[in-house]
This record gives structure tokens, sequence and C-alpha cells, in this order.
């Protein structure tokens, strides 16, 4: 029975202990994906792994106060576990790992991590880091326009806040009052640049500042700390009120990617500090000791996340990969150009030694 205590842990923020056992679970269930990527790209069934390990309680936390679809999200590389918070399965995430036909992100045509469902207003993300910012940003203008109520929220590592794009995007929002939420997940590192590199400033939310918006420094690892954050940029979108810059201190528990040494880089002490600075252990302990989370709850979870990698793993590794020959749908306009099985590509005038393109003139 929830006791005094465990009624006044996140009840000034709104939160019931279903709730932060929720966002517990959230947490474990995409610790559990993101550690099962790792076995499988050293395995070799998937090419590339790039990993929120340690960013995990800022993702849940500051997107669990969106409306699942009706707001939108577009995420960055890293946004597992905010995908799966907003709705996202891990089905579904597995699916864009392995490349597989049934992909709903795109149909196994972009490399792992460009996750996307149009249906649930998430949008794809674009390889150049920073990009996505834009897009946020136009969407949130025309949610604007068209009176709909809803928020953008886009996420970026600190890196990708020194990109052009990054300024543009909240200069444009901060003019318009736009209803879209910037998360930046600092986690230290621009793959191997350190912060001191990155930027003159320590903080990037001081940059909000500039745009006239507020900047909010969060605790990544305090997933309370960071909901506060999320529900307060929500709610001023949504008022009117314009956009917010969250920056998220988190740790990157992994190196940058699966192609990454970090070892080469962060020293061995570096490396354990930040072990104190996992997220997960951390609202564990929180939920121990407000005496929400006991031994057999916490086992349940365990083992439904469990249940869930290997369902996603085995399910979505049993789908079929893409067919060769729809390789250039959503890549032309119109209809694409002849398959190399069409009898018109193999004609004379497409194989003659003027090449597959020649035209009647043969020039």
């Amino acid at each position: 029975m929830a006791t005094e205590t465990t009624s006044a842990l996140g009840s000034d923020l709104g939160l019931t202990p279903d709730d932060l056992i929720e966002m517990y679970t959230l947490m474990a269930i995409t610790r559990a994906v993101d550690e099962r990527m790792w076995i499988l790209n050293r395995a070799g069934k998937i090419p590339f792994v790039i990993s929120g390990q340690g960013h995990e309680g800022a993702q849940v936390a500051i997107a669990y106060g969106l409306r699942k679809g009706h707001d939108w999200m577009v995420p960055y590389y890293r946004s597992v576990a905010s995908l799966i918070t907003f709705g996202m399965s891990p089905r579904e995430i597995m699916l864009a790992q392995f490349a597989r036909g049934v992909d709903p992100s795109s149909g196994g045509r972009q490399m792992p991590g460009h996750y996307g469902i149009a249906d649930r207003n998430i949008l794809s993300v674009s390889s150049p880091v920073a990009t996505q910012v834009l897009h946020a940003t136009g969407i949130a203008y025309a949610a604007k326009l068209r009176k709909t109520g809803q928020v953008a929220i886009t996420y970026l590592g600190e890196g990708s806040s020194n990109q052009g794009d990054f300024h543009e995007a909240l200069n444009f929002a901060g003019i318009h009052k736009l209803p879209v939420i910037f998360v930046v997940e600092n986690n230290g590192y621009a793959i191997s640049v350190p912060m001191s590199l990155q930027s003159a400033v320590e903080d990037i939310a001081v940059r909000g500042a500039g745009y006239g918006m507020p900047g909010v420094i969060c605790d990544g690892v305090d997933v309370l700390a960071c909901y506060r954050a999320g529900r307060d940029a929500i709610e001023r979108a949504r008022s009117g009120e314009g956009p917010t810059l969250i920056e998220a201190k988190v740790t990157r528990m992994t190196a940058h990617s699966s192609d990454d040494q970090q070892t080469k880089y962060r020293s061995a002490d570096e490396l354990e500090s930040e072990k104190g600075r996992d997220p997960l252990p951390r609202f564990r302990d929180q939920l121990r000791e407000a005496g929400i989370l006991d031994e057999a709850a916490e086992a349940r979870i365990l083992e439904e996340s469990r249940k869930v990698v290997e369902d996603s793993t085995d399910w979505a590794e049993a789908q079929v990969d893409p067919d060769p020959a729809t390789a250039q749908l959503h890549v032309y306009a119109d209809a694409p150009p002849a398959r190399m099985d069409d009898p018109l590509w193999r004609s004379e005038r497409f194989m003659g030694d003027g090449g597959p393109l020649r035209d009647e003139s043969g020039s």
C-alpha cells in the first residue's frame, strides 16, 4: 500500500505511483533493447548501433507529458527511449535495425537510427545533423497557422547545436513564438570532441536568451527534474507562449557508435566515474526509498523487459528483406526508371553503345 512518503514522490508534478512505475519500465525496456542491439551488432546480424545508454531518464521523462497521436516528435539517432515513450514499439525499433521490408521507418531503406512513422506523427531523421531542428520548427509553424494545439519536440546532441540549422531554427521559432521544444542532450562529446572544444559557453541553454526563449538546464540523471522541464515546456508551447530550449546534462555510457572506440580519447578514470551517472539505477533507488518499487515489482519489470526484447528480436529477424525491385520507390516524384529486369530496359534502345539511358539518336 502506498505510504504518505510514497504519495509525496512526484505528487507536486501531478505524477502518481503508477506513472513513476511506467516511466521506470520504459527506461528498463529501452536499456534492454539497446543492450541487445550491441549483441546483434557484434554477432554480425545488424550493421550499426548508435546508443542511448545514459540518456534514457531524460528522454522518457521529457516525452512523458506529450499527447500520443496528436503532438509531433522529430527525433535524432539516440532517441529510442523518447520514441518508445511516444508510442513506437520495440518490434518497430528492431525492424529498423534489421532493415526488414515491413520496417515502418523506411522499409529497410535507411541506416539504423533513422526512425519515423508518419501516421503517429514521428518524422524521420535526416542524416545531416541538426537538420531535424528546422523540420520541427516548420511543423510547429504549420500547427500554429492551423490552430491545431499541437506541440512539436525535437532532439539533438550538444555538438549539433553548433550547426547553423540550430540557430536558424531557434531564431525563427522565437520570432513567431512557435509551439516547439528543442531538447539538447549534452553528453559532453561530439563523437570524440569534448565540450570544451565545441563551445565557448559551458551551458548550451544560455543560448535560448538570444532568441527570446527560456533556456532550461536539467540534470539528465534526475528523472523528476527532467519531467518538470518537459511538462513546463509543453504547457508553455500549448498555451501559445512559444518555444523552450532544454539542455539535459546526460552521460554517454557507451562509445559514440559501434564504429567508435572511446578509450582512445576518454581516460579509464573518466569512464569509471560516469558509471555513477546511470539514470536507471538512480531512479530505481529513488523509487525503492519512496516505497513504490519493491523486489517483486522490480523482478516483474526485468522479466517483462527480457520478454519484450526476445519477442522483438525474434519477430523482427523473421521478417523478410525488402524486395530489390522496390529500391527506387520514394526516390523519384514520378514513376521510377525501368527496372533491370524490365524488357524495355534490356532493349537495344537502352543497352546499346550509348549506355542504358541513350536517346533515339544515340547521343
